[in-house]
């Protein structure tokens, strides 16, 4: 079952300039998906769609077989949404936005606030404005998961916390995920982040879909290759290669990322443009994410 579909997407904030251009992936149930991209590829737009607070210009979305834009609320009391953001009034203590959460969701679990609230070490009665950025992004944490959501949307959820928060925010969330069995879509600049809580990656480049891959699938059958300067190989000759995913110039030769395991990748190379000397090897994440969003221009 799809508890999230996007078909054909587009969004444009100025006449002519898309955000988004036919964006078009689903997620299944239970499924955890990383959406990558540079800064402006439309990783919030998507997700600001999905919750309802923003239209597409052009296609729709379905979030839970329901448009967000016509049954706003019966689509946001199943979702669990934290951006970086997110203000929560700072005039309020804790259990202030608590008792108002609890009013907006049907299926709040007070067991459940209560328990992160000990967890995280925070004073029910401490006023917002006074607690620290990682306490803060805590505090909407708490608030997204204690009615238990079927959906979680994360939008750079862990942005500007120092390595502990993170990881602690990281944590919770994991196990949450375990515990609960929600569907997550969660954007994130920290590969080390997504290699740990997704098991499936979407990457939007310039408002496009450009890997959407099981995060297992990427590490293992995709490779990045070195082609040393002076071989005769080109990018062009390298793009038009079945399975090529971009090439970019660099100062010891040409890489390019293909869609193939290591040696296939070499002996299609050798075969196609007798090029000598490759270096074809599987990468991280971070890698990865930095050859194929370098290698599109």
């Amino acid at each position: 079952m799809s508890i999230v579909t996007f078909n054909n997407v587009c969004r444009a904030y100025e006449a002519g300039i898309d955000v988004l251009h036919d964006v078009s992936f689903g997620i299944e149930c239970g499924e955890v998906v990383g959406l990558l991209g540079k800064n402006g590829a439309g990783k919030t737009t998507l997700i600001r769609i999905a919750m309802g607070m923003l239209a597409a210009g052009k296609g729709s979305v379905e979030v839970f077989g329901l448009d967000p834009r016509v049954k706003p609320v019966s689509v946001k009391t199943r979702i669990g949404y934290v951006s970086e953001d997110q203000i929560l009034p700072p005039f309020l203590s804790i259990v202030e936005v608590l008792d108002v959460h609890r009013g907006l969701f049907p299926t709040w679990d007070d067991e459940m606030a209560m328990g992160l609230l000990e967890r995280f070490s925070l004073n029910p009665r401490a006023k917002l404005g006074k607690l620290s950025k990682g306490q803060a992004r805590q505090v909407a944490l708490l608030c997204a998961v204690a009615h238990r959501p079927e959906l979680l949307l994360l939008d750079e959820p862990a942005g500007g916390l120092d390595p502990a928060a993170r990881r602690e925010f990281l944590e919770t969330s994991i196990h949450l995920l375990n515990e609960e069995g929600a569907t997550i879509l969660f954007s994130s600049h920290y590969m080390t982040d997504v290699e740990r809580m997704a098991e499936r990656v979407v990457m939007v480049h310039e408002g496009s879909v450009l890997v959407d891959r099981p995060l297992d699938d990427l590490r293992e059958s995709h490779c990045v290759v070195r082609i040393p300067s002076g071989n005769g190989a080109t990018r062009e000759a390298l793009r038009a290669i079945d399975g090529c995913l971009g090439v970019r110039e660099r100062t010891d030769g040409l890489h390019a990322v293909f869609a193939l395991a290591p040696s296939d990748a070499a002996a299609v190379i050798a075969e196609r443009l007798g090029a000598t000397g490759t270096d074809c090897r599987t990468v991280g994440l971070e890698e990865m994410f930095i050859e194929l969003a370098g290698g599109q221009s």
